[in-house]
Formats: structure tokens, sequence, C-alpha cells
């Protein structure tokens, strides 16, 4: 797998400098202790409150130096990637912010992170430090290990105990409160794919339809393999787990955190399963969806609860000064407003007439067919998706049979128009609609059918902007329309189909997703909207029963 990134001895240095390079002006410094020791600081500390340290291996960016800032940590110290920071950058840190007040050391319960965090501690005792550490397990993926590990309701902890840091609690107060909160924790992660370390050669552990459930945050394996299914099947199989986890009554704070590669159109299908299941009836406030503790470039999130309080809830509520924290909403119901009303005069009433009623069948007929070939086609030079847009937009049209004035065809042209502006997506749902708009509002004045379709391919050019030449539908619809005005639809088909073949020789495009392509992407490859379109009018020509 691919990445950008210039030595790998220099990637968590130069991620930690871009991120100062990035962060308000007096919030965050770093210590002259590269590259061994990495160890990211409140510019603004005076050590006069209880420190805050927290950190781990690299990796999980924008954990732990994104939530260094007033309200949260102190400091934060980071390892190279997945490995625990040493014992001599752990004691670095708390010698650079502890004062007499003291310091907390939130750790994950990864072995690394204890032994390396804990001997520092014990160290920075016996040269006079006041020091506490607390352990965070709240991954229950497994539920009789003695020791789970620490994943992303870590950031709770964080929250929590820098909040009562900053509002002056003392070491003892911040550590009782984050050892509690701590201990109600639950946290749970599931991922589609494993993750790729920088500089290492990645292998892909899960199968094609399968995904893991109760996984790490260093891309270690999952508790179990399980089959994809949908996100609400797959949320509903966590929130039941996370649920027999859950004590008594009361409300939780829910954290939902990307691990890194997940899509935020998926991450919202995520937050809508969540919120749709039985978890939501005891959720207060959610954190997310956002990366906040990741696994690299995993392909999955976890969610996280912690049990809420009113102490608790006033410090997870509590500004912040940091680069990555997400503040908390209360989950709520939709607010649905009603759509305006049209100020265009009501739809004629539906009206049959065979013969279009036949033409519309076969057109939608034809581009319903041809969807895999066009978004085989139209995957060589754009996204993909041109068979699918106008499956859509065909399906929709057919749909509607029943009820277009197909007696009038100005005013089917019109409708058609209207169907294919909401229901067929992207620009060409857009000029089609265009299209069939302006050649309706043409031929209700009287012209003849193959001037007004010369009307609205007119406008259809004004409008999109591409023209003969350009590698795009027009290529072959507007030959097509010139030969049916002055001659039959076999002509039409003909022209249609020599301007798409045309397309293939047109080894750069100047409108559409093709402009972005290279020329040697583009050489012998047809531009699936003119072969929609020459397909058409090859249909259309084929004689039919009268």
């Amino acid at each position: 797998m691919k990445h950008f990134l210039n030595r790998r001895e220099d990637i968590v240095t130069e991620a930690l400098d871009g991120l100062l390079m990035t962060a308000p002006e007096g919030q965050l410094a770093r210590l002259d202790t590269y590259p061994d020791i990495k160890v990211i600081l409140r510019a603004d500390w005076t050590k006069d409150r209880v420190a805050v340290v927290s950190g781990g291996g690299a990796g999980h960016e924008p954990s732990h130096a994104g939530f260094v800032g007033r309200g949260m940590l102190t400091a934060a110290v980071s390892g190279e990637i997945f490995a625990s920071p040493s014992v001599d950058a752990v004691l670095t840190a708390i010698r650079a912010v502890t004062g007499e007040a003291g310091c907390l050391l939130v750790v994950k319960n990864y072995t690394g992170d204890r032994l390396n965090f804990g001997l520092a501690a014990e160290r920075a005792r016996a040269e006079g430090f006041k020091v506490e550490m607390v352990i965070v397990a709240d991954d229950i993926a497994l539920p009789d290990l003695p020791q789970p590990r620490g994943i992303a309701g870590t950031l709770f902890v964080h929250k929590i105990a820098g909040h009562l840091a900053e509002t002056g609690e003392n070491l003892e107060a911040v550590a009782t409160a984050a050892r509690a909160a701590a201990g109600d924790i639950i946290s749970l992660g599931i991922s589609l794919s494993s993750c790729s370390i920088p500089g290492q050669a990645y292998e892909e552990r899960l199968g094609p339809d399968e995904g893991e459930l109760g996984l790490g945050i260093h891309g270690e394996p999952g508790v179990e393999r399980i089959a994809i299914d949908s996100a609400r099947s797959l949320v509903a199989t966590m929130a039941e787990r996370l649920a027999g986890h859950m004590a008594g009554e009361g409300n939780y704070a829910l954290l939902i955190n990307n691990l890194g590669a997940v899509p935020p159109l998926e991450m919202g299908v995520v937050t809508n399963a969540v919120l749709s299941s039985p978890l939501a009836s005891r959720i207060r406030l959610v954190i997310g969806p956002a990366p906040l503790m990741t696994a690299l470039n995993m392909n999955g999130f976890s969610l996280s609860l912690i049990k809420l309080d009113p102490s608790r809830e006033r410090a997870l509520r509590a500004a912040v000064a940091t680069h990555a924290w997400v503040s908390p909403v209360e989950p709520k119901s939709i607010t649905i407003l009603p759509r305006p009303t049209s100020v265009i005069a009501e739809a004629p009433a539906a009206s049959a007439d065979a013969g279009t009623e036949s033409a519309i069948r076969t057109v939608c007929a034809t581009l319903v067919a041809l969807e895999a070939d066009l978004n085989r086609l139209d995957a060589r030079a754009g996204d993909g998706d041109t068979g699918s847009t106008a499956a859509a937009g065909a399906r929709s049209i057919e749909s509607r049979l029943a009820i277009l004035p197909l007696a009038d065809l100005a005013a089917t042209f019109g409708l058609i128009g209207a169907t294919l502006g909401t229901s067929m997506g992207g620009s060409s749902g857009v000029l089609l609609s265009i299209f069939f708009t302006a050649a309706g509002q043409t031929l209700s004045s009287g012209v003849p059918v193959a001037e007004a379709l010369l009307a609205g391919l007119d406008r259809m050019t004004f409008y999109g902007g591409a023209k003969p030449g350009d590698r795009t539908m027009i290529d072959a619809l507007d030959p097509a329309l010139r030969a049916l005005a002055a001659g039959s639809l076999s002509d039409a088909a003909k022209a249609a189909r020599t301007g798409a073949d045309a397309t293939k020789r047109m080894t750069k495009a100047k409108a559409g997703r093709a402009a972005y392509i290279g020329e040697r992407d583009l050489e012998g490859v047809s531009d699936p909207g003119a072969e929609a379109v020459a397909a058409v009018f090859e249909a259309l020509a084929v004689p039919r029963p009268a």
C-alpha cells in the first residue's frame, strides 16, 4: 500500500511538527529533544495546577498531541508508530510540566505503556515529584480477559481529568475521578480491513466478505471474524454487546470514533444506525463521529460509552483549547420543514398515446439494459456511474408512465424534464432535464418535434458548455437531431453511431469528468454518454409493430 512520507525514520517527528506549524499562536510547543524524545506540551503552561500527561505510540493521530491544550492534556509523549515511548521520554515530559501540584499520567492498558509510564512514574517520585497514574482498560471485546486493552474510551479520561485539573482540583481529587471514570467506560471496535504501516509490506488478512469485531488500535486481529452485513446489522451486534456491560440505570455519553479510513459519508450512516439502535434511549451526549483515536488507515470505527453523573457531564461539556477535541452534543430528533409549493400550473391530466408510450418504453428498456456496460465504460474515464445514473432516470420515467399526459407531447416533455431533474443524479440528469424542459416549451408553441428537440439541444449546450468535438454525449446527440430534422429516425441512428464511434479517437476531452483524464486512458474508449445516445436512437429506429 502506498503512503505519503519522506523517510520512515522521520515520519513521526515531521507529522508532529506539521501539527505545531498549524496550531494557534502560543498554544503548543515541543521540547528540544528530537528525535529520540518527542514531547508536545502547552506553550502557556505555568506549572501552577495538576499536570495531565498521556501518550503512546504514533499512528493514533490526532491522539495524543491533538488533545494537548487548556482543559485537556498538559503534555503528550509520542513513541514511534505503535511503539510505546521510552521511560526517558515519559520522565522528560513529567519533569517539563510538573510543579508542586503534581502530575497525573493517563495510560492505556498495553504492556509497553504500563511498563514505560510506570517506571517513569517511579523514577519521578524518587526525584521528588508527586505523580499518580490511572490505567484505562475499556475494551470489552474479550469479557473474560483480566487485563482488557485501552482504546478510544481513554479520551473520556483525558477530558475529565483535564477539566478537573484546569479548575484547580488537587492531584488526589483528579486521580480519584479519573480512576472512577476509567472504571465506567466500555468500548468496542469493528473494522473491514487491517491497517497499513508505512514502510512495511501490507498484507490483508481478511477475505473480501469478512470483517473483524473487537480489534485493538495497533492492527492486531479482532476477537472474531464476521460476515460483512449492512451497517445497521453490524451496529446492532455491537450495541447488543455494549448493552450487556451497561450498569443499572442512568445516562451515558457516546464517543463515535473513526479508526482512520471510513469516509464521512459512511460514518454518517453508522451514526444514524447507532442513534436508531436500542442504545439511543440511554445516550445523553454524543461526541463525533470523528477520527479521534485512529489506527493509521484502518477501515473501521469504535463506539465508547461512559456512564454520566453531573460532574462528568460538566467536564465533558466544558470548552477546551485543543486541536482535535469535538464538543459533545445532545442527540436530537430531525427537524423536517414543509417543501415550498410550486408556482407552476397544475400538470395536465394523464392521457394515452400508444406510439409515445412505446417510444418511451423502448428508451427506458435500452438504458436499463445498458447499465452495467455503461458503468464499465465510464470507469475507464470517469467515476463509473454513467450507467447507473441513466438507468435510475429511465426507471423513474417508466414508473410514471401511467400519469403522463402522453397525448400532449409538449406536456410530456416538460414532465420528463422535471422528473429527470430530481431523480437522475449528476450533471447528466440536469442537462437532460434542461433539454426536455426547453424542448417541451418550444413544442407548445406549435413547431415540429424535430425543431423543438434542436431547441432543447441549444439550451442544453448553452448551460452545459459542451459542443461537438468535446467528447461528450453531444457528439452523438447533435448529429442525430440534425439528421432527424433533415431525414428519418434511421438517418438519426446512423449519425448518432458515427458520432459515438468518433469519440474513441478523441484522446482529449474538453468537458465532463473525462477532461481530467490523460490521453493514454482515453485512447480507444468511447464516451459513455455518447454510447447511450447512440444506443437509444438505434433502438428507436427499429421498426415496431403498429
